[in-house]
């Protein structure tokens, strides 16, 4: 719900009511996942500093606190750079442009510390047999989120519909991620409260611990880089969420600058969006994947995202807003079957012996072609709007969603060439060979 607030309702007022540059929308949003790196320790520190003798939620409720104060924070520093935009005045801009960066990346930990222990207790709470359906449920759970953070922002800003006026938006933006915040951080103690059983001494020993995330990023990667075929599912992995997520930073600028959404309107897409991919995730699940098959499955899905990318390309064309909601209802069922399958084949890809490491990598894999997504989306669109491609607003960011098109396509091409069997004989044999230097070393 906070994620929707936070990165797709600011993303479109920094773009169509402040007019910030493309660039610096997808620049200062990928410094989220940028420090996706963290994570790793945060584990570590959460398995091995019990808080009062807490593994977990000591640090689920200090990050849901560093996140909610910093989602408040942000409002009045991205008016403040908003202000110096149009003034111009330097190093004051050049400052606060860093002050936001920072920002961003101080969200990001935030969210690393308290979602990385969050899923350790996941994990410490339940089963081997139970895992898999607690999985599914916080993933649906989690589009649920955006379809709520959607429609409340609908809802609670329906009465500043026309007005791009910043002396009005800042405090009325103001006002409502302080609400959501005070929201977020009350179902954050709610949930976790009583899940965190105290442990003995004993139990976070770290010299009792055989911990798989304890090995090295160097060696991690020269296993990685020992098998063609791990190369070849981690550039699907990276060229698959580059195609999800291109149009992120830019989406609702596309649909207010385009469509002539307004705010509350535009932010609607992302419940759209939402439930169609609460309905991929669930017929991928439940139909499709038991009857083709997870790489089938996942080739489906990427076929499906590049149909509806060309969709939501074509869209513009008409300026139809019900076609637009349309389009992105599709691109959510696309994404929703596609990520389905795309996790499934993750967790068949992923060596027992080394859960944590691969686990991880795929992991950062997506999180870093999320940031570069960002990025490169809002780095598009500005090359667009100074490219002689013609006049208005959809030329920019037709170059933007034609590019992502492409992408997808390759990551369909690197889909094809992946072979489960040879996978799993080559990372097999790659394990003995870099655990073998290891020890020899």
């Amino acid at each position: 719900m906070l994620a929707v607030v936070f990165a797709g309702m600011f993303n479109g007022v920094m773009i169509s009511e402040l007019a910030f540059p493309g660039l610096l929308v997808g620049g200062a949003l990928a410094f989220e996942q940028f420090v996706a790196p963290a994570r790793v320790l945060f584990g570590q520190i959460s398995d091995t500093h019990p808080v009062a003798g807490r593994r977990r939620v000591p640090y689920v409720l200090a990050g849901t606190v560093l996140f909610c104060a910093l989602a408040v924070l942000s409002v009045p520093l991205i008016f403040h750079v908003g202000r110096l935009l149009e003034s111009g005045s330097q190093p004051q801009l050049a400052l606060s442009i860093a002050a936001l960066c920072g920002l961003f990346s101080l969200y990001g930990l935030a969210i690393s510390l308290a979602s990385t222990p969050y899923l350790a207790l996941v994990i410490d709470r339940t089963s081997e047999a139970e895992r898999p359906r607690a999985v599914g449920i916080i993933w649906c759970m989690l589009t649920v989120g955006i379809v709520i953070g959607a429609v409340a922002i609908s809802l609670s800003l329906r009465g500043l519909d026309g007005i791009d006026d910043p002396g009005l938006l800042e405090p009325a933006l103001l006002r409502f991620m302080a609400k959501v915040a005070a929201v977020v951080l009350g179902l954050t103690v709610i949930a976790t409260w009583g899940m965190d059983p105290p442990v003995t001494p004993a139990a976070v020993d770290p010299s009792s611990q055989s911990r798989e995330d304890s090995i090295t990023l160097a060696q991690a990667w020269r296993l990685i880089s020992s098998s063609r075929q791990v190369l070849v599912f981690f550039s699907f992995l990276i060229l698959f969420t580059l195609g999800l997520f291109l149009q992120d930073p830019i989406l609702e600028g596309y649909g207010g600058q385009v469509f002539g959404l307004s705010i509350a309107e535009r932010t609607q897409l992302n419940a759209f969006w939402g439930v169609g991919t609460l309905l991929g995730l669930l017929a991928a699940g439940i139909w499709i994947v038991p009857r083709l098959g997870k790489l089938a499955t996942a080739r489906l899905g990427c076929q499906m995202i590049v149909a509806t990318l060309t969709l939501l390309l074509a869209s513009g064309l008409t300026g139809s807003a019900s076609l637009l909601r349309l389009v992105m209802l599709l691109f959510g069922l696309a994404a929703g079957i596609a990520t389905n399958s795309a996790l499934c084949l993750m967790l068949d890809l992923t060596l027992p012996q080394m859960a944590g490491t691969f686990v991880g990598v795929w992991g950062l894999a997506q999180a870093m072609s999320r940031a570069l997504g960002k990025l490169i989306g809002g780095g598009l669109l500005d090359l667009g709007r100074r490219l002689p491609f013609g006049d208005g607003p959809y030329p920019a960011y037709a170059l933007v969603l034609t590019v992502e098109i492409a992408v997808a396509v390759l990551a369909l091409w690197m889909l094809s060439h992946l072979n489960i069997q040879q996978f799993r004989q080559d990372t097999t044999g790659s394990l003995e060979r870099v655990l073998a230097q290891e020890v020899g070393s």
